[in-house]
């Protein structure tokens, strides 16, 4: 049997993604990837429980990654163990939490992985108890990057993240007449954009499908399938 990974952007703990058509490719043996703001770990409520229970059943992998809408309080408390060579917190079942700064191997590609971003509103949302410093990485995550990325002569074959690498987003921000702004984040993987071998960046963080540049692709409702080396 052929197995899938599939990349899909922010999901925002919305229960219509659930049924659009393109979640019916998913199947036994499939690995989902959502590049952060997953969003159904969030308040602790019972629809919360309900969708936990939906993917930790499901016969295909959900892996993601944070972004600045999910209770990474309630994540980090979740067991901690190996999966395809990096570090995850198993919330449940199939359903996985991938770790800042961890490589995995899956169906033969490397997959580097970095959540977190800065909320723009936080300010807003810590006076209704929704927003989590952690969603904001710490030098020692960005520094165990580094090593891994080393300990692979930083060569990968994807990169996936929430926010993407500064120029990108600078790019990104002032075609659309936005303001631009950028943080230590977005610097840190400017960095690593300019050192690291990859064929592809996925971030989701901008709420779009669109290829940004030859190798950046910000994805947002699609499921962009990646092809397999085994």
């Amino acid at each position: 049997m052929i197995v899938t990974v599939y990349i899909t952007g922010d999901m925002h703990g919305d229960i219509e993604r659930l049924y659009d058509k393109e979640f019916r490719k998913l199947k036994k043996g499939d690995t989902l990837i959502v590049c952060g703001d997953f969003g159904y770990i969030f308040d602790g409520g019972k629809s919360e429980k309900q969708f936990i229970k939906y993917f930790a059943t499901r016969k295909f992998i959900t892996a993601f990654i944070e972004g600045t809408h999910d209770n990474l309080e309630k994540i980090n408390r979740s067991r901690t163990t190996v999966w395809k060579g990096g570090k995850v917190h198993r919330i449940d079942g199939n359903l996985l939490h991938l770790m800042r700064g961890q490589i995995f191997n899956i169906e033969g590609n490397t997959f580097f992985t970095f959540g977190g971003g800065e909320s723009i509103d936080k300010d807003m949302r810590v006076e209704k108890g929704l927003w989590w410093r952690e969603e904001e990485p710490t030098p020692f995550e960005m520094a165990e990057g580094a090593r891994r990325l080393d300990e692979e002569k930083c060569r990968v074959d994807y990169i996936i993240t929430h926010e993407p690498p500064s120029l990108v987003k600078s790019a990104v921000l002032l075609k659309r007449g936005s303001i631009d702004r950028v943080n230590k984040l977005n610097g840190y993987f400017e960095e690593l954009c300019r050192s690291v071998t990859f064929k592809q960046w996925f971030f989701g963080s901008l709420h779009e499908d669109k290829q940004i540049t030859p190798r950046h692709t910000c994805v947002f409702s699609k499921l962009i399938a990646i092809e397999s080396k085994e």
